[in-house]
């Protein structure tokens, strides 16, 4: 199983590869990519960099084009398949299959992953953008259980990854308009799903609040840990109770059930996280990188050690993890 790792800047990408991983994911300063934060993503002279050391190491780059084109500006995104092609990306992700069928018309060799962006949750969805677009592997949405994702595997040949680690949605990824709710931009569009444009920072009197474009989001009292303003994860006044009303910030972590993943054939696994620092993706990953050894060595005495899962806990969103829908004991 590939351990797949997120890389925001080329120092993160450095750190994954010296960690442990078998490949990293990154995209372009620009709109083609879902994660597209002031001050991170990559140029395409870092992207180069990147490749060559990724290659000279035996390891792999995928190139994030996972967002929708927009109306009139297609040729941005069908550019950055381009670059990816002429960089030597060892895969593409994707999510709109009109970009999918410029890359096979125009680079047929260019290997083509389905982005989670793309919310393959059952194998109709995957078989067709097999039978239309050749594509290797599809990332899976976080809202599959273990029964799911083994049935789909035994479906379809198409090669599937799963998260293992990181910040959690309780969306359907590349479904949610909560954000165009807000602030007219979305996840889809324009990458993140709090636009750095909407988010404002009020403090008075020891108090500080978060907010989305205008929307009050979050309130926080002095020391207390403040997290980056998202609607979805935002605390709100409902008939008098103030509490998480969609979803508390969490971070899915399957380090416990690995040799599960292993077993089903699960063919790579990937952490969340390329808004993160690279000291997060170091950290992270030699951990991931112990435990999928370790579970791949030896599945049948394989159990996680509360060392990892304390410096895991270290680095999930909330200060809490979770199995998230990957294991529902109530089902």
């Amino acid at each position: 199983m590939e351990l797949i790792a997120p890389a925001g800047s080329l120092a993160a990408l450095k750190a994954a590869l010296k960690s442990g991983a078998d490949a990293v994911y990154l995209g372009l300063k620009n709109a083609t990519n879902a994660r597209n934060f002031a001050g991170l993503n990559f140029s395409e002279a870092d992207i180069r960099s990147g490749v060559e050391l990724a290659h000279s190491q035996g390891k792999k780059v995928l190139f994030a084009i996972n967002t929708f084109p927009q109306a009139g500006r297609s040729a941005e995104w069908r550019a950055a398949v381009d670059a990816a092609a002429r960089l030597d990306a060892d895969a593409v992700i994707l999510a709109d299959p009109g970009l999918m069928a410029y890359a096979c018309d125009r680079h047929p060799d260019l290997r083509l992953h389905l982005s989670v962006q793309g919310s393959a949750t059952h194998v109709d969805a995957i078989e067709l953008m097999r039978e239309q677009f050749n594509i290797q592997r599809a990332v899976l949405p976080r809202v599959l259980t273990l029964t799911e994702i083994e049935k789909l595997i035994r479906q379809t040949t198409v090669e599937i990854e799963v998260f293992g680690f990181g910040s959690l949605c309780v969306m359907a990824e590349g479904r949610c308009l909560l954000s165009s709710f807000a602030t007219g931009d979305s996840p889809n569009n324009k990458g993140v799903c709090s636009p750095a444009h909407a988010v404002r920072w009020e403090e008075r009197e020891q108090i500080m609040d978060a907010r989305l474009n205008g929307i009050l989001i979050d309130r926080y009292a002095a020391g207390e840990s403040a997290s980056y303003p998202t609607l979805c994860k935002g605390r709100f006044d409902v008939e008098g109770d103030i509490d998480y009303v969609l979803e508390e910030p969490t971070s899915l972590n399957a380090v416990p059930m690995l040799p599960r993943l292993v077993e089903m054939g699960v063919a790579a696994l990937k952490v969340e996280g390329r808004q993160r620092s690279p000291r997060y993706v170091e950290e992270v990953i030699k951990v991931l990188r112990k435990a999928l050894d370790a579970a791949e060595a030896n599945p049948q005495r394989y159990a996680a050690k509360p060392e990892w899962l304390s410096a895991l806990a270290r680095h999930a969103e909330g200060t809490q993890v979770t199995q998230g829908a990957l294991e529902r004991s109530w089902k």
